[in-house]
């Protein structure tokens, strides 16, 4: 099923018979009829395909498929905000959000234009705020409008988890797992992890996005992509930051460069030119402590770059130098179009590691592939 079958009602009176235990209190609570809380249960048991609870003289008792649902239900519902928020009104705004106007929002999502308008209208009416606003001929979000769009897509992300937990218990594999993969990690961590997890899971659908720290971090927060892959930054409240593996970056050169065979020292290195990843990049901050530590004045970096593919060739059609790790031009290597030229200091590291969004509970296959992510790293 899709998520936006859900009604986010149903949803909140689910949570609440779980929370309260009686449907009398659950109906208080949410401000429904007792009959009216009936049929939110049996439409979503009928929707999930699964009972959420047993029926007692003294109460209502979650079953396994309602505990697994309290959690994904209140951290969506948190995420929303609001209880004036209907499933409809979320769909547009996030449709409109991420396809950038209402025609495109509405051959994204089937929905009428009129229908979306209303949608969105009505949303802003509900929260007391303004979502939308004239651009010249167009439209964009305001800012109360991205916060809201953020919180509307991490909610579905965390529906999503919940419809997958659900397939789980019924002994259906689906799902899916959004990865962000940065640099290094496209070289040696993540194809033999990710090779393995689709050997053991063929029915959970994988998606890459490939790209920098700064390219990732927010689809990461916005509950796009589950977790990232790469060079660990700087403690950051609402990120969890776990290291895998440190990476010691060497120097490179084209085969035959003038400066292999004689491990040259820091101030001849910086006789030349060099092509490194942009300022603010963990790799530039090393590669810039490589030469403070000497007490040489780091050279100019005529290119700026952080894409391997583009390094190499600049590398083999001239005698710029650049600072990778070995794992990211092991084939250039191999074919002998590239060759080390050095070896960074010792205290030049790199920690690789993943990156979440705090808070994040994976799916048990999310686990299942972070658990296979650190059998691929160890080996």
């Amino acid at each position: 099923m899709e998520i936006w079958a859900f009604n986010l009602r149903h949803l909140r009176a689910a949570l609440e018979t779980a929370r309260l235990g009686s449907i009398t209190a659950a109906a208080l609570a949410v401000n429904l009829t007792q009959p009216a809380i009936t049929q939110a249960l049996a439409n979503l048991e009928v929707q999930l395909g699964l009972p959420l609870f047993e029926r007692r003289h003294d109460g209502m008792e979650p079953l396994d498929a309602m505990q697994l649902l309290v959690p994904r239900i209140q951290a969506a519902l948190a995420h929303v905000g609001s209880s004036r928020v209907t499933m409809a009104q979320m769909r547009a705004l996030i449709a409109l959000g991420e396809e950038g106007s209402y025609p495109l929002a509405s051959k994204a999502t089937g929905l009428a234009q009129p229908s979306l308008h209303r949608a969105v209208s009505d949303l802003a009416v509900a929260l007391r705020r303004t979502l939308v606003e004239r651009r010249g001929k167009g439209i964009g979000l305001t800012e109360s409008g991205r916060r809201t769009l953020r919180g509307f897509r991490l909610a579905r992300a965390e529906l999503a988890a919940a419809i997958s937990e659900i397939e789980g218990l019924k002994g259906h594999e689906t799902g899916r797992l959004a990865i962000g993969a940065m640099p290094l990690s496209r070289a040696r961590v993540l194809p033999a992890a990710i090779t393995a997890f689709h050997h053991a899971h063929p029915d959970i659908r994988i998606n890459i996005l490939e790209g920098s720290w700064l390219e990732l971090v927010e689809p990461l927060r916005d509950g796009e992509i589950d977790l990232m892959i790469g060079a660990l930054r700087e403690p950051m409240p609402d990120l969890v930051q776990r290291p895998l593996f440190e990476d010691r970056p060497v120097v490179f050169g084209r085969r035959g460069h003038p400066a292999s065979g004689v491990n040259p020292r820091p101030e001849i290195l910086a006789t030349y030119s060099w092509t490194v990843p942009p300022i603010g990049t963990p790799l530039r901050g090393q590669w810039h402590a490589m030469f403070e530590q000497a007490g040489v004045t780091p050279p100019s970096v005529p290119i700026e770059c952080g894409s391997v593919m583009m390094i190499r060739q600049i590398l083999i059609d001239s005698d710029f130098l650049t600072l990778l790790s070995p794992d990211q031009v092991a084939v250039e290597l191999e074919a002998g179009w590239l060759e080390a030229i050095c070896n960074a200091p010792p205290g030049i590291v790199r920690t690789i590691g993943i990156t979440t969004r705090a808070g994040w509970r994976p799916t048990a296959k999310q686990q299942a592939f972070l658990n296979q992510l650190l059998v691929s790293v160890n080996n």
